[in-house]
């Protein structure tokens, strides 16, 4: 991704929590209209560089453009108007007293005119299959249904930029389903969606670009079968590849083979030749 065509860039961001503990040591990133997953163990850095895509936290150094402007003077209100994240743990987020109203914050708060809230309301809703609990307090659902709320009441937000802090914890096989259409519609409408997530099967079913991070800085940048088949990189972050991707490393397979659609596929393929 070259830096004049990014959304998001991120020019050698450090970062220090209290204690002198260095959470980013230098992180550099482009991201433009895609789906880039961002991967890595727990501590490595992920998190602290979401949240300074929005604004909750602010660079020791380094700076961060969003659609080609410095946030740093910028209010969190502000930048949430062009980013929106939804948290890992939806207890961070869900304030509200009915999922109506926690989806419908957002839009309201980024400005957005009534018919059009309430139409992204009703769609953020029906996506997730939320509509039966419409007036129901979050604090009363699962933790699965509460998470989905939170991804909802982002998504709801029609920002041009979507980041998803660990989506799939907590979900069954439906609801990840519903997180794979989710990212497919906001692609089909050109937004950006960037996710931090573990669930390596979700990462290569639905993200071209995956990065990796680890110990503070980007270790591996690029296409999802060649990002998967950099050892080096994967193990510094304490991340395995994809089942189906061993399986073809294992077969000394090469190409794209990542998804166990495209592992069937190329043995037939070997099968019929």
């Amino acid at each position: 991704m070259k830096p004049n065509c990014a959304r998001v860039l991120v020019e050698n961001v450090c970062f220090e929590y209290p204690g002198g503990i260095e959470a980013l040591k230098g992180v550099s990133l482009a991201v433009g209209e895609e789906a880039v997953a961002v991967i890595g163990r727990n501590g490595g850095g992920k998190t602290t560089l979401m949240k300074h895509l929005n604004g909750l936290l602010r660079p020791k150094s380094g700076r961060v453009l969003i659609e080609g402007e410095d946030i740093a003077p910028l209010s969190v209100a502000k930048v949430a108007r062009r980013v929106a994240l939804s948290f890992q743990n939806p207890d961070d987020q869900l304030f509200n007293r009915t999922v109506e109203s926690e989806v419908a914050f957002g839009p309201r708060n980024v400005g957005l005119d009534e018919q059009k809230a309430a139409a992204n309301v009703n769609w953020a809703l029906e996506l997730f299959e939320l509509e039966p609990y419409r007036k129901e307090n979050p604090s009363d659902l699962s933790f699965s249904l509460r998470k989905r709320v939170a991804i909802a009441s982002a998504a709801a937000m029609d920002t041009s930029i979507l980041v998803l802090d660990e989506p799939t914890t907590g979900q069954d096989h439906h609801g990840i389903e519903l997180l794979e259409r989710l990212i497919r519609e906001l692609r089909q409408r050109g937004k950006t969606v960037i996710t931090v997530t573990h669930d390596m099967e979700f990462v290569a079913r639905n993200f071209p670009r995956v990065v990796v991070i680890a110990e503070g800085l980007v270790r591996a940048d690029g296409p999802c079968n060649v990002v998967f088949r950099d050892q080096g990189a994967l193990a510094l972050a304490q991340v395995a590849p994809p089942l189906a991707a061993r399986l073809a490393a294992d077969a000394g397979w090469e190409g794209e083979i990542h998804t166990f659609e495209k592992l069937n596929a190329e043995l037939k393929r070997r099968i019929s030749a």
